[in-house]
């Protein structure tokens, strides 16, 4: 099959290296250079290939391409403190800005970061760029420290599971049905028959949910109320739905404050509903560690390869099935809901998956 003009133009994720150097010097300097003037002035205008190069070789970072075109740059450096990593120099050339490329590139960033043993991440704004330090703060990042020019944002990464089949799926599943809670929202993304649904199958045992929970295609959504007390389970499918309006239609927040709202294929779409959400992404394992994390087209690239034949079961039935390969399922609280104590719960909830790290860490 031919490709087409919008596959061309769709963002390529890279993990930076010495090659993409001339590249991301590039991004950088049309990036800064289409700033207002800040006093004192952004160094980034000084980078250079060698510059840039040397500082991609001890964490990386992404790189962005579009139809080949140098399109966005991140490098992850080590911050002061240990386990904190610093992105620097997050730019987007302004040909691309406007398209989403800034925040799917964060996001992959935060999970290299996180595969590298990192457990924060901090940023500095500058003063002069309010719009940029509503950006961070939107993405998650709490003011840390003040600075005579700016401002030091930071945020805790994603934490990292890795899932050997079905049956510890549904288990991670159950186990987070004990940390959740009446009012939260879930978003779970992640590629077709990743195990969305073994998941949400294994939170609805969790919350003692009644009737059968598979991909609700037909009518969206499904409710299943608890047999012994606990929230009831709102499970959407946001799959063939575009847009956040498109969300909004189904009336969800009727029952958003009493029960645990569960919607898979949401990302990008469901976000706005709440001002906290536990934000779920499941990866294959054998495409981790194999180029930089491009969660954010997952959802595209399905509606890309759909066969359009729909189930009785959903259109995921298989989901319910597999995983048969490893997986990595990341779990990234987002919100004042989500407090260290909180977190401190989905950490425990990881460790009793097993594997919650690669080997080693950031600070070795």
């Amino acid at each position: 099959m031919q490709p087409t003009v919008e596959t061309e133009l769709r963002p390529r994720f890279h993990p930076a290296a010495a090659e993409h150097a001339a590249g991301m010097v590039e991004v950088i300097h049309a990036a800064f250079g289409a700033r207002p003037p800040l006093d004192p002035p952004s160094t980034a205008i000084e980078e250079t290939p060698d510059t840039v190069g040397r500082a991609v070789a001890s964490h990386g970072g992404v790189y962005v391409t579009v139809a080949g075109r140098p399109a966005g740059s991140l490098i992850i450096g080590r911050g002061p403190e240990p386990g904190t990593a610093v992105f620097q120099r997050v730019s987007v050339h302004p040909d691309f800005q406007q398209h989403g490329i800034a925040s799917a590139m964060v996001a992959a960033a935060e999970l290299d970061a996180a595969e590298q043993g990192f457990t924060r991440v901090e940023i500095y704004a500058r003063r002069e760029l309010p719009e940029l330090i509503t950006y961070w703060r939107n993405r998650g990042f709490a003011d840390v420290r003040p600075d005579p020019h700016g401002l030091w944002m930071g945020r805790d990464l994603p934490l990292r599971a890795v899932v050997p089949d079905a049956d510890a799926m549904h288990t991670l599943g159950r186990r987070l049905a004990g940390v959740l809670t009446a009012g939260d929202l879930v978003i779970m993304s992640g590629p077709l028959g990743a195990g969305k649904t073994t998941l949400t199958q294994g939170i609805g045992d969790g919350l003692d949910s009644d009737g059968a929970i598979i991909s609700p295609t037909f009518v969206l959504s499904r409710i299943h109320a608890s047999r012994t007390g606990r929230p009831t389970l709102v499970h959407v499918d946001a799959y063939r739905l575009g847009s956040a309006a498109e969300v909004d239609d189904l009336g969800l927040d009727a029952d958003l404050d009493t029960a645990v709202t569960v919607i898979e294929w949401g990302e990008d779409l469901a976000e706005g509903l709440a001002d906290s959400r536990l934000d779920v992404l499941i990866e294959r394992s054998s495409s981790v560690g194999e180029g930089a994390h491009d969660h954010d087209h997952d959802h595209d690239d399905a509606r890309d390869h759909d066969d359009g034949h729909d189930h009785e079961g959903g259109r995921d039935d298989q989901d319910a099935e597999v995983p048969v390969e490893p997986r990595v399922v990341w779990l990234d609280p987002v919100g004042p809901r989500w407090t260290a104590a909180a977190r401190e719960q989905l950490i425990s909830v990881v460790r009793a998956t097993g594997d919650p790290q690669p080997a080693g860490g950031a600070d070795e």
